[in-house]
C-alpha cells in the first residue's frame, strides 16, 4: 500500500504528486519505505474538529497524528511480523493553516508541507515535545530529516520545531 494520500479540502489548491514524491524521499531518508502511512489533506474547519475531540483544543493547527504504534520508542522501528502490522499510522495535515502561515511568513508553501509533514512522520515514530528533553530530541531528528531531504534535492528547509520556551516541570 505505501503512503495513501488523500485530499479532502477544496480551499487550497494541493499538488499531490510533489507532496508524495517529498514524502517518498522522507520516508526513503528513515528506512520505513515498507510500513505503510495514510496522509489526509483537510481544511481549517475539519483541523479544528479533529483537534478538538482529541486533544481538547478547539483551534486549527498544522499537523495531527495518530500512531498506529502508541508506545514506540523515538528512534526505534516497530516489529511488525503480519502485513496488517506494517502500518504507521495516520497524518491530518491542515493544508488550509499551512498556505495561511506561509502567507503571513512568505514561506514556501510545499516546503513548509514537506518541513509539517516529516514533523508528523516523526510523531508516528514515537517522537514527542512534552519536555525539554522530548523537544531537542525529535528536533534534531527533523534537523538530521531536512538535511538529508535538502542534500537529496538541493532544498533548504528547516525545521519548524522551536525551543519549549514554559517551564517544564
Amino acid at each position: 500500500m505505501g503512503v495513501v494520500l488523500r485530499n479532502l479540502q477544496h480551499v487550497v489548491p494541493l499538488r499531490r504528486a510533489r507532496l508524495r514524491k517529498n514524502v517518498e524521499i522522507v520516508r526513503h531518508i528513515l528506512g520505513i519505505q515498507k510500513f505503510d502511512m495514510s496522509i489526509i489533506c483537510v481544511d481549517n474547519p475539519k483541523m479544528q474538529r479533529i483537534n478538538n475531540i482529541y486533544r481538547k483544543k478547539n483551534m486549527a493547527t498544522d499537523v495531527l497524528s495518530f500512531p498506529f504504534y502508541e508506545d514506540l520508542r523515538p528512534g526505534k522501528l516497530p516489529c511488525a511480523v503480519h502485513r496488517d502490522e506494517y502500518n504507521l499510522g495516520d497524518i491530518f495535515l491542515g493544508v488550509e493553516y499551512v498556505m495561511q502561515q506561509c502567507k503571513e511568513t512568505s514561506c514556501d508553501f510545499h516546503g513548509t508541507l514537506t518541513v509539517v509533514l516529516a514533523h508528523g512522520i516523526c510523531h508516528l515514530l514515537g517522537y514527542r515535545h512534552e519536555t525539554e528533553e522530548e523537544w531537542d530530541e525529535m528536533f534534531q531528528r527533523e534537523n538530521y530529516i531536512l538535511s538529508e531531504f535538502n542534500k537529496l534535492t538541493g532544498s533548504h528547509l528547516e525545521p519548524l520545531t522551536k525551543r519549549c520556551t514554559r517551564q517544564v516541570t
